[in-house]
């Protein structure tokens, strides 16, 4: 990729000065981090993006679980899921402005929304999709509800939990630049919107690179994650 970068920059398909070196980006990011804080703000929009996330995930896996278990629910809602999930969440900063003000609940309001109706759907089409034959056969051998939604509901939903927490995720962040529209200060957003401003193209690809890394540290750690608590299913498999 960092070739591809270079050949792009010397190609002259684009001015030089448009595109800065993968050189030069490396040390303003590095001299964002020592001389400007930017570890501040990589903790101010991971602690957003984790706040948005966690609520958007806790109220769309029952949700989801409803949607999907109860059709005709599902087949109600599905209209209404999709109109929402439809709507860009930059579209709605001006209502959110205006029934939460330019402060932190702003910004998590747009993040919760994002992550709401992406982990919805995921959670919803995966439940869906559940053999109802495994339901069947514990009903065959005695089982009752509680227990079969306890022993094989719940450890079949927990895949489509995962992916749902991960689709979320990079939604999330995807979703994170224009959340930091709403009167941000500090946070990646804001530092690439401020460079914006005053036409700094290397600390616009600093912050671009750095919401990257970040996003891509929190996927990895879902993923470590998903393998261990998903260990039972290669067991059984093997």
């Amino acid at each position: 990729m960092i070739v591809l970068w270079y050949a792009l920059r010397m190609s002259g398909v684009v001015r030089p000065g448009l595109i800065p070196a993968p050189d030069e980006v490396a040390t303003t990011l590095i001299t964002l981090f020592a001389t400007k804080g930017l570890w501040f703000d990589v903790l101010i929009s991971s602690a957003r993006v984790l706040a948005g996330l966690v609520l958007g995930i806790i109220l769309a896996v029952p949700v989801g679980f409803l949607l999907g278990w109860y059709h005709p629910v599902g087949r109600l809602f599905d209209p209404v899921i999709n109109f929402f999930r439809a709507l860009p969440p930059i579209a709605l900063i001006p209502l959110v402005i205006v029934y939460f003000g330019i402060g932190e609940p702003a910004k998590v309001i747009i993040l919760f929304y994002a992550a709401f109706f992406s982990g919805v759907i995921v959670m919803y089409e995966g439940i869906a999709q559940l053999n109802p034959l495994f339901v069947r056969v514990s009903r065959t051998l005695g089982a009752r509800d509680a227990e079969i939604f306890r022993y094989v509901i719940i450890p079949l939903s927990i895949p489509h939990v995962l992916t749902a927490l991960r689709v979320a995720l990079g939604v999330t962040w995807a979703t994170l630049v224009a959340s930091e529209l709403v009167a941000a200060q500090r946070g990646l957003g804001a530092v690439i919107q401020n460079a914006s401003n005053y036409f700094q193209i290397k600390v616009i690809y600093a912050g671009i690179i750095c919401i990257g890394l970040v996003a891509l540290l929190m996927d990895a750690a879902l993923r470590a994650i998903s393998r261990r608590l998903l260990a039972w299913q290669e067991r059984i498999a093997t």
